[in-house]
């Protein structure tokens, strides 16, 4: 039986289902894993039973993901299973920004006492008049799960639709529509845009990526949306853009001291992603995650180790080493295997930075002390015996 602590709710109905030979239980020192959503773990006391935590959700600034790593702890994220909730926001706050749709109906609201309100609305619908979507230019920063869902609607809308993303996986960009033209400099892409919008994480190189220079570069009275990290765009920048008209409109999803009280600023409730099925989307393929690894150490999606698969574990044994990325390291766990007389049917060794992960399948069960000897190797975080 695997032990499953889940933290937040993980979705609206509280249905989750792990299926046989899972249970779940109230406290996480009995716990072989966690599943969670949006609680801080930094200062945590993370029990050591807990051997990996998967995040319903993309991202993981609410999770020490180097410090787990150094226990030997996988942390999964869920990336791309609420690119479409995200997308469809995105895309209404292009409509919003362009119609004057939510002021129009504001007006109705403050009239709503006059009985001559079907005449006076037909006067007053001058002062909303917006303009369509179609033919405008608009820039689309990054373009991974959710920016290229962005962009190919922003293609079938009838934008001039215009991408920049130095990193795209080969995946993202086949799913791209050859109408999206991609740039090489995030300049490039800017200048004279109608729509900028963002879909990159928050790093060292993406924070404060869209400034004054960056703003001057837009269309005058071009729409500004953030639906990615409230760090990526300067908000100084914005209010000042704003205040000035250079920018028509901010969109964002992160309601900050500051844009709550910039004008002309859309600022929703960090729900870019709340939908029922961006939910059930992300706890399914978390759940997935966490049982692969439990089950047969497979690594899929992780943000602090590296994608590693072996299939389904059907040897005797099955040995999985979470270790830091040093040298000699395989060579150490082939001497200490060559001691047992240990016959390897099949290894593999990834890494991702500073952390690695190598795991071997075994014709026989390794003995007692092999596995400690194993622990004791240095720089050797975990050592996981899967059976």
């Amino acid at each position: 039986m695997r032990y499953i602590k889940t933290i937040d709710d993980i979705t609206k109905d509280g249905q989750v289902t792990f299926g046989e030979g899972y249970e779940f239980v109230a406290d996480a020192d009995q716990a072989d894993a966690i599943l969670m959503r949006s609680t801080d773990l930094h200062g945590y006391d993370l029990p050591e039973s807990v051997r990996a935590i998967a995040r319903c959700g993309a991202g993981v600034n609410n999770i020490p993901v180097e410090e787990y790593a150094k226990r030997g702890v996988v942390v999964f994220n869920s990336p791309g299973a609420n690119s479409n909730a995200v997308k469809e926001i995105v895309i209404a706050m292009m409509v919003l920004s362009s119609r004057g749709a939510l002021q129009s109906m504001q007006w109705v609201r403050d009239n709503a006492d006059d009985p001559d309100i079907y005449t006076h609305a037909e006067k007053a619908k001058k002062a909303f008049v917006g303009h369509e979507l179609k033919g405008k230019r608009v820039g689309v920063v990054g373009l991974g799960n959710v920016g290229s869902k962005v962009a190919n609607a922003c293609v079938q809308l009838g934008m001039d639709v215009y991408g920049y993303d130095p990193f795209i996986s080969v995946e993202h960009a086949w799913a791209l529509s050859q109408e999206v033209q991609r740039v090489a400099t995030l300049e490039d892409l800017c200048r004279g845009c109608d729509y900028l919008t963002v879909h990159v994480p928050s790093k060292a190189d993406t924070i404060r990526m869209i400034g004054a220079k960056q703003i001057d570069m837009l269309a005058p009275g071009a729409v500004l949306i953030n639906f990615s990290r409230e760090t990526i765009v300067n908000e100084d920048a914005v209010d000042e853009a704003l205040r000035a008209g250079k920018l028509s409109w901010f969109a964002t999803d992160f309601a900050t001291p500051k844009t709550v009280k910039m004008p002309n600023t859309f600022v929703t409730t960090h729900h870019g992603a709340g939908t029922l099925e961006a939910e059930a989307n992300c706890a399914d393929m978390a759940i997935s995650e966490l049982k692969d690894y439990l089950e047969n150490g497979n690594i899929a999606n992780s943000v602090n180790y590296p994608t590693c698969s072996m299939g389904k574990a059907r040897a005797a044994s099955r040995i999985a080493c979470l270790h830091a990325n040093v040298p000699n390291m395989i060579g150490q766990i082939t001497a200490v295997l060559a001691k047992d007389n240990a016959n390897v049917q099949r290894m593999v060794n990834e890494s991702a930075g500073e952390n690695a992960y190598t795991m071997f399948d075994t014709d026989e069960h390794l003995d007692d002390e092999t596995i400690e000897e194993l622990k004791r190797i240095p720089s050797i975080y975990r050592v996981r015996v899967i059976k």
